[in-house]
C-alpha cells in the first residue's frame, strides 16, 4: 500500500483548521480537547457529505444550480479523500505498533 505523505500533511492541516486553532496552551488541558476535535471533524465531514448528497438529489430533480452542485460534490470528494488519508495513517500507525517488540 502506497502512502502519500503530502496528502497526509494536507489532511492534518485541514483537521487543525476545522477544529479551530488550538494553541500550545490548550494541549495540557486533557483528552477532552482531542476527542472533541475529532468529534467536530467527524460531524463536519458527515455534514459535508450530506450536503453533497442533497445537492446531487436536487440536481437530479432539476431544481439545483449547477455551480452549487459542483461545489458541494467537490467539497464532499475532498472530505472523503481526507477521511481516507487519515484512516490509512491510523491503520499504518497501528500496524507499526503491532510490529514493536515487547
Amino acid at each position: 500500500m502506497s502512502m502519500n505523505i503530502t496528502g497526509a500533511i494536507q489532511a492534518y492541516d485541514r483537521m487543525l483548521r476545522q477544529g479551530g486553532s488550538p494553541g500550545l496552551e490548550s494541549r495540557d488541558s486533557g483528552a477532552g480537547d482531542f476527542s472533541s476535535m475529532l468529534r467536530r471533524a467527524a460531524e463536519g465531514a458527515a455534514d459535508t457529505m450530506l450536503k453533497g448528497e442533497s445537492q446531487t438529489v436536487q440536481a437530479a430533480a432539476g431544481t439545483a444550480d449547477l455551480t452549487q452542485v459542483v461545489m458541494a460534490v467537490s467539497q464532499a470528494e475532498m472530505t472523503l479523500e481526507t477521511v481516507i488519508t487519515l484512516r490509512d495513517k491510523v491503520v499504518h500507525a497501528y500496524q507499526e505498533i503491532l510490529r514493536m517488540p515487547i
